[in-house]
């Protein structure tokens, strides 16, 4: 399935788990690591250095891609790397390219000291901007990176990002031999008053059985074998993250954009926050000019 995979690398621990992460699918698959640092150029980086001018955010990118080299060279994986300056957001997404690599990894803080929810940036843009699949990976105590995979959640709302996710998704546990488990949510405090009702909620969570069902036989006729359905009812984000635990999922797969049930646009803003939250790395899948 993968022949290239973008690692961006920047000393962090972030970058580092990422990097761990991507070596392990990298090596399953028979696939390259290709090594990103970004110079920021937002960041003033020239100094004085032994009476040259030298761009110390290059060579701080030197010293952090031959550690990463090392760590790739150590479980034979193939590995190139590059340095390039400019805003690390554009300069990621930029050597995404479809026609260059088919996944990008990156490492994500999840929460800070205070338990506020934060994530970068930088990953937050390249999510939303890439045409390829992008896989994040999460520090902390309550985060993991397993693999292989054995299950694999894809929360679906019939958007055409969720078609996408989903048929990634398929391909992999096609591959590994994986549990598809398929979610549908009803999300009640995105829906308000819409749902203060009990036949409009049970149309809600009808319409959802069905959208499961129908992806489920989606999946199947693509070679899928074990495919578990699932209709919840609650916000997205730690319905999502609930599930993942109960199922023991070792990856979560979704759009990064979606449609509830009254045509609002949600997954965009929710998937960042399953990506702060999630137990397990998150990948997210984009469709091409959205």
């Amino acid at each position: 399935m993968l022949d290239f995979v973008l690692v961006p690398v920047d000393g962090s621990e972030p970058a580092a788990t990422a990097l761990d992460y991507a070596l392990e699918i990298a090596a399953t698959h028979g696939a390259t690591i290709q090594l990103l640092y970004v110079a920021d150029t937002n960041k003033p980086s020239l100094t004085q250095y032994g009476g040259s001018v030298v761009d110390v955010l290059e060579r701080d990118g030197e010293d952090v891609l031959a550690d990463a080299r090392e760590r790739a060279t150590s479980q034979a994986v193939p590995v190139t790397d590059d340095i390039v300056q400019g805003d690390p957001r554009e300069a990621i997404v930029d050597a995404a390219a479809p026609d260059l690599v088919d996944l990008v990894v990156l490492g994500t803080h999840g929460r800070d000291s205070l338990e506020k929810y934060v994530l970068g940036s930088v990953t937050e843009h390249v999510v939303n901007a890439c045409e390829i699949p992008v896989l994040a990976a999460r520090t902390g105590e309550d985060a993991s990176q397993p693999h292989p995979y054995d299950d694999v959640l894809v929360p679906t709302d019939g958007s055409e990002t969720a078609r996408q996710a989903l048929e990634v998704a398929a391909e992999i546990a096609t591959y590994y031999g994986a549990t598809l488990h398929l979610l549908s949510i009803v999300d009640e405090p995105a829906l308000g008053v819409a749902v203060g009702s009990s036949s409009v909620r049970e149309q809600l969570k009808a319409d959802a059985r069905e959208r499961v069902a129908d992806d489920a036989s989606i999946v199947r006729q693509a070679g899928v074998d074990e495919v578990e359905t699932t209709v919840e009812t609650g916000a997205v984000p730690e319905t999502v993250r609930s599930v993942a635990t109960d199922v023991d999922a070792d990856l979560i797969a979704m759009g990064t954009h979606g449609r509830t049930g009254l045509d609002d646009r949600f997954l965009g803003s929710t998937t960042e926050r399953v990506l702060r939250t999630a137990p397990v790395p998150v990948l997210t899948v984009g469709v091409a000019g959205d």
